[in-house]
């Protein structure tokens, strides 16, 4: 009788506030946004809630009828302002490469808009499998059945909803605007302080596997 061996799995990672530091970039882009339009933003209120989708964000600050056309011009700014701005968090390059080293795969599913997601990876040097980005909360779960993935890795409540919608592991991260108690409130399988602590505790997962 043949014995077969576990296939590696894919394992998903959110993007802001998981693998990268997006708060410095999105507070510039707000900024200069504001100067653009005209309209008053409070940048430093806006990184501090990082997660749900950017219209949900512009809704506090534009009247409705203007969110997308603000949230066109706004994306349409990012790169200029955001890219070089953000910097991966600790342990980020190393989450990924537990992952591929395992013979896994690493996708990378967000809210963000889709192209400025891969600019920001491109720009660290970070090279996941997919990305797929314009999902939030429990939407992630269509991205994470299709990409079969075992285990997701986010930092906000959403996240932990979009891991269970999709029957996936969720791994929280407290790096993020949602504390640790929050996280496991939420229904997180797993809490850990930051990415540094991933590659240790996805071994002890692949060994229990």
């Amino acid at each position: 009788m043949a014995i077969t061996t576990p296939l590696p799995p894919t394992v998903g990672f959110d993007l802001d506030m998981t693998l990268i530091d997006s708060r410095p970039g999105i507070r510039a882009c707000y900024l200069a946004l504001a100067e653009r339009t005209g309209t008053y933003i409070d940048a430093d209120l806006a990184v501090t809630r990082l997660g749900p989708p950017l219209v949900d964000e512009l809704a506090n600050w534009f009247p409705a009828g203007r969110v997308e056309e603000v949230a066109d011009l706004y994306r349409a700014m990012y790169p200029t302002y955001a890219i070089t701005a953000t910097p991966a968090l600790p342990g980020a390059r190393e989450a990924i490469a537990a992952v591929r080293e395992a013979g896994g795969r690493a996708i990378v599913v967000t809210a963000k808009y889709e192209p400025n997601a891969k600019l920001h990876l491109a720009h660290l040097g970070i090279e996941p499998d997919a990305v797929i980005g314009n999902l939030w909360a429990e939407q992630k779960a269509l991205a994470l059945r299709e990409h079969e993935a075992a285990v997701y890795v986010g930092d906000h409540v959403g996240d932990v909803r979009g891991a269970r919608t999709a029957g996936a592991l969720s791994v929280a991260v407290a790096s993020g605007p949602c504390d640790a108690t929050e996280l496991r409130e939420a229904g997180a399988d797993v809490v850990l302080t930051g990415l540094p602590e991933f590659p240790r505790w996805f071994s002890d997962y692949r060994s229990d596997g």
